[in-house]
């Protein structure tokens, strides 16, 4: 077959998972455009086979069906919960396979092109550094590993000094200045330590961020692979995971305020001072109490406004389930904020029944989803949709912060950090600066959390302290919320 039937095949197939990725922008043509890259992506390795003669070998049947066994079984197994460690496991994968390509072309002759030696090595050393530190991010998000960021006294000089000796190694390798078989274990290994030294450095909570990143690395590391044994189709969707990693990396880093240099060096605060947007005014849990012309506290009778908050303070104590069935009833709109407590708790079937039972009430529901509430973008929108929460409900944070000021009541379900007004006002910690949903401008808000400690990122949520204002539903989120559904 001529090469330029596999160059055209490979065009359309690459036109194919660009259309596939546009039509995954779009909620009603998701599906069809993640079929659409998909099967683009394994009629490739199929062309590629064909191209190289490896379509009849045994060894490389049995590795496709291997590979689509665990496919399978990773669909049916893995839930939604654990998609984010799943995520940077396959980002760990995509570089390992990567450097396995770059290892498998590389020769170590003499007469082997320039070109060829030093995309060779780029590709082995950005695969190993993805893989190893992409087994770290996925050991922290899963809790196998300390969250707290681990630096080790000069981690700074040793993060330099790997670098440039992997600099070094390629090139010293690529002017054969080095033997062969020591320079490549060496390469391997200080790549892989340099991914470890990389990864264990960045704090739980910045990890959404370090999986974007590695995601790229993968990219990077495929398409120079790509460059390496002349695949066009893999330089291609090397590229595209690139620059989608990089742009996912931006949007995630401008979404918790963070700077992506301060996330490299471990550092866990942005210490950049910038004020976020959208962020609900500064509040204390109690007001500061009158003052009488002698300077001493007013004794005064409270007003009806007081005694009402008063009666609504004490009601709440006795009984928060029924203080909150009884806003919910009386509240015209109502915006429900999920979390990654809802997760956990597999809570999302009980909002999705309780927002129902409200819609049938006549009550407008919404539905606003905080950028890393479910420590991915898009995750919480993919846990909602699992139940059939309606996209059309789905409110991003910039478009629903405006409206917590009119609402009636806001329904927090296993949000912390995202909610957490001290993010416009707790200096030097991790989420000072991010902005986060205004629910504090609410009119009444129901709590349904776990427990009252910090959140993720160990700041203390004032949410928790309010006296009026909110009901506090605390326990596992599946059993308050049927509580409160049998309260309406």
């Amino acid at each position: 077959m001529p090469e330029l039937f596999f160059t055209i095949a490979y065009i359309i197939l690459a036109l194919a998972v660009v259309i596939g990725i546009f039509l995954m922008s779009k909620v009603q043509t998701a599906r069809s455009g993640n079929a659409l890259s998909a099967c683009s992506a394994l009629a490739a390795i199929i062309l590629t086979l064909w191209r190289e003669q490896l379509i009849r070998p045994l060894p490389i049947l049995l590795c496709l069906l291997a590979g689509l066994l665990l496919g399978l079984l990773a669909a049916w197994k893995i839930k939604m919960i654990a998609m984010p460690q799943f995520v940077a496991l396959l980002n760990g994968l995509g570089g390992a396979a990567s450097a396995l390509v770059a290892l498998s072309s590389w020769t170590g002759e003499a007469g082997q092109p320039i070109f060829n030696t030093v995309t060779i090595l780029l590709a082995l050393a950005i695969g190993v550094l993805t893989f190893t530190g992409s087994l770290v991010a996925a050991g922290k998000l899963q809790k196998l590993l300390p969250q707290k960021p681990l630096v080790w006294p000069g981690h700074d000089v040793m993060t330099l000094v790997m670098s440039l000796l992997l600099v070094v190694l390629v090139v010293m390798l690529s002017g054969g200045w080095l033997y062969k078989g020591l320079g490549m274990v060496l390469l391997l290994v200080l790549s892989g330590l340099a991914g470890l030294v990389f990864t264990l450095r960045i704090g739980g909570a910045d990890m959404p961020i370090t999986i974007a990143l590695l995601n790229a690395l993968s990219g990077v590391a495929g398409s120079v692979a790509g460059m390496a044994i002349g695949n066009r189709f893999l330089i291609f969707a090397g590229a595209v995971i690139g620059a989608s990693g990089l742009l996912l990396t931006r949007i995630m880093c401008r979404a918790m305020n963070r700077s992506l240099s301060h996330i490299l060096t471990g550092q866990s605060f942005t210490g950049s001072g910038k004020k976020a947007a959208a962020q609900p005014t500064p509040f204390t849990t109690d007001q500061e109490p009158a003052l009488n012309q002698a300077g001493e506290p007013a004794t005064a009778e409270p007003d009806q406004d007081q005694a009402a908050h008063a009666e609504e303070s004490a009601a709440a104590i006795e009984d928060p389930y029924q203080t909150a069935a009884e806003k919910l009833r009386a509240a015209e709109q109502v915006i429900v904020v999920p979390g990654y407590g809802m997760a956990l708790a597999q809570a999302q079937q009980l909002v999705y029944q309780l927002a129902s039972q409200l819609e049938k009430q006549g009550k407008v529901v919404k539905y606003a989803i905080h950028p890393v509430a479910g420590r991915m973008p898009g995750h919480m929108n993919v846990l909602l949709a699992e139940v059939d929460v309606p996209y059309e409900q789905l409110y991003e944070m910039d478009t629903i912060n405006p409206e917590f000021a009119s609402c009636d009541v806001v329904l927090i379900v296993g949000a912390n950090d995202v909610v957490n007004p001290a993010a416009s006002t707790a200096r030097d910690t991790p989420i000072y600066g991010m902005p986060v949903l205004a629910v504090g401008e609410a009119k009444h808000l129901i709590i349904c959390n776990y427990d009252l400690k910090p959140g993720y990122a160990g700041v203390p949520n004032p949410l928790y302290e309010l006296k009026t204002g909110a009901s506090l539903l605390i326990g596992d989120a599946s059993e308050t919320l049927k509580k409160l559904i049998n309260n309406l």
